[in-house]
C-alpha cells in the first residue's frame, strides 16, 4: 500500500481554514477548496513509486485487478476528494453516460479546443457523485414541487417574478419547471439583475427558508442563478449524512466540509452562480425536470463494522469504519483498488500511521488491515 501525497486545489469558493484545520496545519490565508485523491490526469496523487497515473499505466491489471480493468478500462474509475466550501459553488448538472459520449464526440468533431471556455464536455464519461458531510453541510439538490417553488417566489412580492409564479401554477410539473428555468436563464441580463437585487432584499428581510438565497445573492449579485436556485430543495446535512447526485439533477454545494467521491470525469453543465459559460440549450437538454426529494443518505452498517453509503452505480463505492482502540483489526483486503482516508483520530493502515486528512492507495488484492481510534473512509469500485 502506498501513502499518498495529494494536491489541494485553490478554487476561489474554498474555505481558508477547513482543510488546514483537518490536516492540523496553519492556514495560508488562501482558499483551499478541494484535496484530490486518485489518478485524475489534472492532479494525480503522488506515491513513492511515482504519480498514481503512471503507477497504474505501468501495470493496470496488477494495480486495479482484472475484473475492474475488464469493466471500466485500465484507469481508476473514481476520484476521491476532501471538499471545503467557504462560499457557494456554481449551480450545475452532470450528463448521463450516453449524453456525455454524444456531447464529447460532437465537440471533437466540430474541433472545439479541449480547454476552450465554452467547451461543455472534457471527456466521454458521466459524473455521478456522492458528498458525505464531515461538518454541518448546506446544499441545493433537485427540484422542489412547482407549487412549493411558486410559494417561495410569491412570498417575495416582487412584481417581475409574478409571471414565473403563474407559470408554476398553470402547467404540468415537468413543463412548469422547464418553462421557468428557461425563462430565468434567457431573460435580459439587466432586467434580471434588477429582479435578483429586489428578490435578495426580500429574502434577507424574510429570513427562514429564504435566508440561503439572500446569501447566494451576496456572493453572486445580480446572477440569474439566484432565482433558478429557488426552484431547488435546500438541504442541511449533519455529519455522517450524504447526498447522491445522479445525472440530470441540478445541485450546488453552499457551505461545509465533506468527503466527495465521483466518477473520474470533468463534465459539468452550469446553470448559474458563476462567471463561467452557461450553455442554456445544452443545459436544458441534460436537466431532468422532475420534482424529487433530496434523498438524504445515512450509512447502512454491516456486521463487520463497515458502514456503506449505497448508490445505484458501480464506478465507486464509499463506506466508513469508526474504529475503537483495542478492538480487533479489520481486514479490508479486496480484489479491487482502494483508497483509505482518515478523517478523525489516529488510524493504522498496514504499516502506515494516518492522521486526519492522510490517505493511502491499496492495489487490488493487497493485504489491507486497519485499526486504531478514529474514522477511516474506504473508496473502491463494484466490479
Amino acid at each position: 500500500m502506498d501513502r499518498l501525497d495529494n494536491t489541494i486545489r485553490p478554487y476561489a469558493w474554498g474555505s481558508t481554514t477547513a482543510i488546514p484545520h483537518l490536516l492540523g496545519v496553519e492556514p495560508t490565508g488562501e482558499p483551499q477548496a478541494e484535496m484530490w485523491m486518485g489518478a485524475h490526469p489534472g492532479a494525480p496523487s503522488r506515491t513513492p513509486r511515482g504519480p498514481l497515473t503512471e503507477v497504474i499505466d505501468e501495470a493496470p491489471d496488477k494495480e486495479l485487478g482484472a475484473a475492474a480493468v475488464a469493466k471500466f478500462g485500465p484507469r481508476l474509475p473514481f476520484l476521491l476528494k476532501l471538499l471545503a466550501a467557504g462560499a457557494p459553488l456554481s449551480l450545475q448538472v452532470h450528463p448521463d453516460l450516453a449524453q456525455a459520449k454524444e456531447g464529447y464526440e460532437d465537440e471533437e468533431r466540430r474541433g472545439v479546443p479541449i480547454d476552450a471556455p465554452h467547451r461543455n464536455y472534457k471527456d466521454a464519461n458521466h459524473k455521478p457523485e456522492l458528498i458525505c458531510a464531515l461538518t454541518e453541510f448546506d446544499g441545493l439538490c433537485g427540484f422542489r414541487t412547482p407549487s412549493e417553488a411558486a410559494g417561495l417566489l410569491a412570498a417575495l412580492e416582487v412584481d417581475s417574478l409574478k409571471p414565473y409564479v403563474d407559470l408554476l401554477h398553470a402547467h404540468p410539473e415537468d413543463a412548469a419547471l422547464r418553462e421557468v428555468l428557461t425563462a430565468v436563464l434567457s431573460a435580459d441580463r439587466e432586467q434580471m439583475a434588477a429582479t435578483v437585487t429586489e428578490a435578495a432584499a426580500a429574502c434577507a428581510r424574510l429570513g427562514g427558508a429564504h435566508a440561503p438565497y439572500a446569501e447566494l445573492a451576496h456572493h453572486y449579485p445580480g446572477d440569474p442563478g439566484v432565482i433558478a436556485a429557488m426552484l431547488l430543495n435546500h438541504v442541511r446535512l449533519q455529519p455522517g449524512e450524504a447526498l447522491f447526485l445522479g445525472a440530470g439533477v441540478p445541485h450546488a454545494y453552499l457551505n461545509g466540509l465533506g468527503v466527495e467521491i465521483m466518477a473520474n470525469s470533468d463534465n459539468v453543465l452550469r446553470c448559474g452562480l458563476t462567471p463561467k459559460h452557461v450553455d442554456v440549450p445544452e443545459l436544458l437538454r441534460i436537466v431532468r425536470f422532475e420534482a424529487s426529494d433530496p434523498g438524504v443518505l445515512r450509512p447502512e452498517a454491516s456486521p463487520d463494522g463497515e458502514e456503506v453509503y449505497e448508490t445505484p452505480i458501480d464506478e465507486f463505492r464509499l463506506s466508513r469504519y469508526v474504529l475503537v482502540a483495542g478492538a480487533p483489526v479489520h481486514d479490508l483486503t479486496l480484489g479491487t483498488p482502494q483508497i483509505l482516508l482518515c478523517t478523525a483520530g489516529s488510524v493504522q493502515a498496514g504499516e502506515h500511521a494516518l492522521g486526519p486528512g492522510r490517505s493511502v492507495f491499496v492495489p487490488a488484492g493487497e493485504k489491507a488491515e486497519v485499526s486504531g481510534d478514529g474514522t477511516v473512509f474506504r473508496a473502491t469500485v463494484i466490479a
